[in-house]
């Protein structure tokens, strides 16, 4: 029986194009990598292409294949298998790789860098906010977000589960969010957000584990305590306030009586 494997394939430019999916591949077939840039500069002569690859088990990319100046390096475990791109000017980046093994799977990214075509201010993601939504318990719906304030080109967001052997998987996430629609135990753990752009990236972390709805409800609970408490102090104020006044008018009236 063949074996289906997902690849989770990504590619950046410094033209600001981006692509992330999933491409199931069986095992031994030929997996297309596609990846188009654009750029507004005529002259891609000096043009550089870099496919790399970090492994299922691993955090430390590859190189795959690299093309400068019309010229290959494909690394030796793709050698034989990889078919390079076109030229260039065709826009397309795609490579193919054959025979594809259980090995093969993970995240390829494929970089497209043509610096005469560069526009603008660049500047790393900043540092991003991780955050949970939702309630925590088996059958709901439960959002995590990412979010860079500051990074140009607009910085792109991609998420990995991390688990408790330290084994890294790329989760499908949606412009920085992440959705669990019908959350389940096997779904609790850490999940590590990388925003990044042409210029760098950066990470933040968020655990995900039963109870965290309680702890939530017990803040809020806590604040809802403390603001009906000085409501009910204000009152108390109040009340005394009024009462004193009353008496003073009261004694005010029966003096002048007198």
């Amino acid at each position: 029986m063949s074996k289906q494997r997902k690849t989770l394939i990504k590619s950046k430019t410094n033209m600001m194009f981006f692509i992330t999916k999933f491409v199931n591949v069986t095992n031994g077939e030929s997996a297309l990598l596609q990846c188009t840039f654009v750029t507004t500069v005529q002259n891609t002569s000096g043009i550089i292409i870099q496919w790399s690859f970090v492994a299922k088990t691993s955090i430390m990319p590859q190189q795959v294949y690299y093309s400068q100046a019309g010229e290959d390096i494909i690394s030796k475990p793709y050698e034989g298998r990889l078919k390079a791109p076109t030229y260039p000017t065709t826009s397309n980046a795609s490579i193919t790789i054959s025979n594809m093994q259980v090995s093969d799977a993970g995240a390829y990214t494929c970089e497209v860098h043509n610096f005469p075509d560069v526009n603008g201010k660049t500047e790393g993601p900043s540092m991003p906010f991780c955050a949970v939504h939702g309630n925590v318990e088996s059958g709901h719906l439960v959002t995590l977000t990412c979010h860079s304030e500051r990074g140009s080109p607009t910085p792109t967001y991609t998420w990995i589960r991390v688990d408790q052997d330290k084994t890294k998987t790329p989760v499908m996430g949606n412009t920085g969010s992440l959705y669990f629609r019908n959350i389940s135990q096997f779904e609790f753990g850490e999940y590590r957000c990388s925003a990044s752009n042409a210029v760098g990236s950066a990470t933040c972390t968020v655990e995900l584990n039963h109870g965290m709805e309680l702890r939530d409800g017990a803040i809020a609970g806590a604040v809802i305590g403390a603001l009906l408490g000085a409501v009910l102090i204000i009152l108390i104020v109040w009340y005394m306030t009024h009462s004193m006044k009353k008496q003073k008018n009261k004694a005010a009236k029966a003096t002048e009586m007198q």
